[in-house]
């Protein structure tokens, strides 16, 4: 089951007198985040409307709604902002790492597990995938057409057909 409330970024210090908050955001872009509206403590059970946002480097400054000065912003230091996963739309074939994490990684032609996605890594060309084996080694997968053939989510599992060469050393 996909998670509804995402972890977005974390509130890092404040900034200012005014009540804003530095944040260090966890997506892709940090613009992504300046467009949503309500972003969440908690989990998600805890909802925080946004006054404002902008871009300072590779963090945000938030304001939000209510939170006025400095003794205020305070007690969020180093607070995890959730964002709702319907407020950041994807587009197809796109997924949240969030959601990528976990997965069983599966072969397309025998249908046995190689493993658990443990970790994604972004290298510019595509994302690579870190699979833990049973023996608890770490095998690295191209998210590349020719490998990567299926992911699913929803059914927990990643379907991939390994280049020639790539799991040699699994055992």
């Amino acid at each position: 089951m996909l998670k509804q409330y995402l972890e977005a970024g974390k509130i890092v210090t404040t900034h200012g007198l005014k009540g804003e908050v530095k944040v260090q955001p966890w997506t892709d872009s940090p613009g992504e985040l300046m467009e949503v509206g309500t972003l969440y403590l908690n989990k998600g059970t805890s909802p925080m409307e946004v006054e404002r946002a902008r871009g300072q480097g590779e963090m945000l400054i938030v304001k939000f709604k209510g939170i006025d000065v400095i003794e205020q912003a305070q007690p969020l230091r180093g607070r995890i902002l959730y964002v709702d996963r319907k407020d950041i739309p994807l587009e197809e074939g796109q997924f949240f790492i969030q959601d990528i994490i976990g997965l069983r990684v599966t072969d397309a032609d025998d249908g046995h597990e190689y493993g658990t996605i443990v970790e994604v890594s972004k290298t510019g060309a595509n994302d690579v995938y870190h699979v833990k084996f049973p023996n608890g080694k770490i095998g690295l997968v191209p998210r590349i057409p020719q490998v990567v053939l299926k992911i699913s989510p929803e059914d927990g599992e990643a379907v991939i057909r390994p280049l020639k060469g790539l799991f040699d050393d699994e055992n």
